[in-house]
């Protein structure tokens, strides 16, 4: 028997958790396994029409680990497609939840509906659970009492895009990241003493926070270094408009080329900015990495 969540769950952020805290409680409780339906792609993706601009907070790999994390032992991916999407409610619950993952108990949010038909009310929705042996459990919304926000994730994808990561950091619980292959660049940053290593990101729609040079830590080779990270389309070199990402690591002088570079964003420093030289955007960097070595001196170093 199962006591579980659905929901696609991006970011797996603090308001997630009173959700997740509540289904591995009940789970330790009734002697029950805890577990998360979720889906993949995001619904978005696949039916609104805003779905090329659309952007993630995780990856399936990182939602996976964050939900394991947390204690949740089963998690079930289903995939995302128009068919999938047309399914009513009671379809959703027989097939998938009650027959096939044994769901006995359902934790929900306080405005979260699944299937096609959602007009429906949740205590409508909650009927239709009943209907299907499920017990369904209703979570009160997460206010993050500090200053008073309801998150979501909608609200964290705004502060990454206005280039806020500590705050989007708190709303999440943890530093948000990239990670990706470290690829060859123009080397233009070795000639002035600041190499710089360009990343691919494994998952294209990951969001990137906003254009600008930010403070990060970042783990290469099993190892954990201080870097700072620039977001933006370099104009001080280039002309274009293709954006790339670039770390350079403190204190660190190895060729890295195509292995795996995982980064984590701690403060934001400054925004990019076009300089009239390479000795100014020197002296720049320069004083960029003074400020990140004082900010990464008094945090955690360390990746989650």
């Amino acid at each position: 028997m199962v006591v579980a969540a659905t929901g696609f769950f991006d970011g797996v952020h603090r308001g997630h958790r009173a959700v997740l805290d509540t289904v591995t409680r009940l789970a330790r409780e009734q002697g029950k396994t805890p577990a998360v339906v979720t889906f993949w792609p995001h619904p978005r993706a696949v039916l609104q029409q805003d779905a090329a601009k659309f952007r993630l907070l995780t990856t399936l790999d990182e939602k996976k680990s964050l939900l394991h994390s947390l204690g949740i032992e089963q998690v079930h991916v289903l995939a995302f497609d128009k068919e999938f999407a047309s399914q009513s409610t009671d379809q959703f619950f027989g097939k998938y939840l009650r027959d096939m993952f044994g769901v006995t108990t359902l934790v929900a949010g306080y405005d979260h509906r699944v299937g096609h038909d959602t007009n429906q009310t949740q205590q409508e929705m909650f009927e239709v659970a009943i209907k299907n042996g499920i017990e369904p459990v209703r979570v009160s919304e997460f206010e993050n009492t500090s200053d008073h926000v309801v998150i979501s994730s909608t609200k964290i994808r705004e502060a990454l895009c206005s280039g806020e990561i500590e705050f989007a950091s708190k709303m999440l619980g943890y530093r948000y990241g990239l990670e990706g292959a470290i690829v060859e660049g123009k080397k233009i940053g070795r000639t002035i003493g600041f190499p710089t290593a360009n990343i691919k990101l494994y998952e294209p729609l990951k969001i990137l926070p906003a254009n600008g040079v930010y403070a990060v830590v970042a783990q290469v080779h099993g190892n954990c270094y201080k870097g700072i990270t620039n977001i933006g389309t370099r104009p001080t070199i280039s002309s274009g408009t293709e954006k790339s990402i670039e770390t350079h690591l403190l204190d660190f002088n190895e060729d890295i080329y195509g292995l795996p570079l995982k980064l984590e964003f701690v403060q934001r420093l400054r925004e990019e900015k076009r300089f009239d030289s390479l000795e100014y955007l020197k002296i720049q960097l320069e004083n960029d990495r003074e400020q990140a070595l004082d900010i990464l001196a008094t945090g955690e170093f360390k990746l989650r």
